[in-house]
Order: C-alpha cells, then structure tokens, then sequence
C-alpha cells in the first residue's frame, strides 16, 4: 500500500475518531460532573448526606466500571441501535463510549472535589450558602485544575476505547487498523496508526497540562473564594 492510499483512507477515520471521542467527551462531562459533584455532596459529613443514596450510586459507579468496554458495548446494541438508529459506525460508538467512560470520570471528579480545603467549605456554610452556592462558588472552582487534568485522562481513555470500538463496527482509526493493518496483513500501515494515535494522545496530554498549569497559576493568586483564605504573609509597619 502507497502513501497516497494510507492517506486517502486515514484522514476520513482521524475525523471519525475526532468525533467520536468529541462528543463523547461532551457527553461525558455532562452527565459524569454532576455525578462526582453528588457522590461527595451525599457522602458522610457532606452538604446533602444521605448514605443510602450515596451507596447505591457508589455501587453502580462501581458496577459500570467493572465492565470490559468491549463486554459493555456489545451488550449495549440494542439500546445503541434504539438510541440512534444504529449499532454501526462512530455516531454509534459515542453511546458506550459515554456510558462507559461516567462512571470513570464521576470517580476522579469525587476525588479531586474531596480534595477541597474543608474550612473553606465550613465557611461558606457559616454565610448561609446554600449547597448550590457551595458547588458553583467553592467546590468546582477550587477542585478545576485537578477536574481539567481529570478530562484529559478521560479523553485519552476514550481514544483507547475508540480504538477498540472499531473492531466491532464503531468505525474511525481502530475500524481502519483491524481490516487493513490486521485483515490484509498490512503490517506497515497499522504502525501508521499506531504512530498517528500516539501523536494524538501526546498532543490532548500536552494541551491539558498546559491548561492545568494556568489554572493552578491562576488559582495562586486568589479565585472565587480568595476571600475566605488566610493571607500568606502579614505587612509590618514600622513605627
């Protein structure tokens, strides 16, 4: 196979893959943010404890995590084919892409929430902050460097799931490596593949840390609760 033919046939599957694990990762944000945001809320000593709720979303974060993505799609095509009409291409793959990747991200958006320095917690409690003030003002700021490095890790997960998506008809790079690279025995084009998603990966992993660092600068120099810090340093005036 020619270089012209590789390149005729991968940069339909990049686009496939772009959008597959885009709205994927959209989808994902939306759902599984709120989802960590709850489990933290619901936990012990929380804003909103409730430890029947807390357990038995615990145990179905738990249970969909425990999932093989390749198990969890295949037992999804029903509901994929329902959803969208479909249980082939990347439109398709997005519905267990998203279901499989929640769960995972609900989980370090908890830990990176449970992370958030507990007095300032108390004290928008003692200014009679709701729970909705409370996330929006103090816990999602504060956690959104540890939330923003959370996407990336999820996003990179998602190309990995892509990947294997396309073994089973989700279409993009994976669809392209199993028929060519593995199918046809066209051993120099899967390396291609190989090489262009490792070159996709470094760059989402190289952009979220760059994102990370500019929150975390940002968030030195005070954020949405810098008023409830205490100062770093004391001014002496001399007498």
């Amino acid at each position: 196979m020619t270089w012209d033919q590789m390149q005729e046939l991968m940069w339909p599957a990049t686009w496939e893959t772009l959008q597959m694990v885009g709205v994927s990762t959209v989808c994902t944000v939306v759902l599984g943010l709120p989802l960590g945001v709850l489990l933290v809320l619901t936990a012990k000593g929380g804003a909103l404890q409730n430890q029947p709720v807390n357990k038995v979303l615990g145990a179905v974060v738990n249970l969909a995590r425990s999932l093989p993505f390749i198990i969890l799609m295949i037992a999804l095509f029903s509901f994929t084919r329902w959803l969208v009409g479909s249980s082939l291409g990347w439109e398709a793959a997005t519905v267990p892409l998203t279901v499989g990747a929640i769960p995972f991200f609900a989980r370090l958006v908890e830990t990176n929430v449970r992370e958030v320095d507990r007095g300032l917690v108390e004290a928008v409690q003692a200014m009679g902050g709701n729970t909705w003030t409370l996330v929006r003002k103090t816990l999602v700021p504060e956690a959104l460097p540890g939330i923003v490095a959370s996407v990336t890790t999820t996003v990179i997960a998602l190309i990995g799931y892509s990947a294997m998506a396309g073994t089973v008809g989700g279409g993009g790079l994976g669809d392209l490596a199993y028929r060519y690279g593995y199918l046809r025995f066209e051993t120099a084009f899967m390396w291609v593949i190989v090489a262009e998603i490792a070159i996709i990966v470094t760059v989402i992993q190289l952009a979220g840390d760059y994102a990370v660092r500019r929150l975390a600068n940002r968030g030195r120099g005070g954020g949405r609760t810098r008023l409830l810090r205490p100062r770093a340093d004391t001014d002496f005036v001399a007498s």
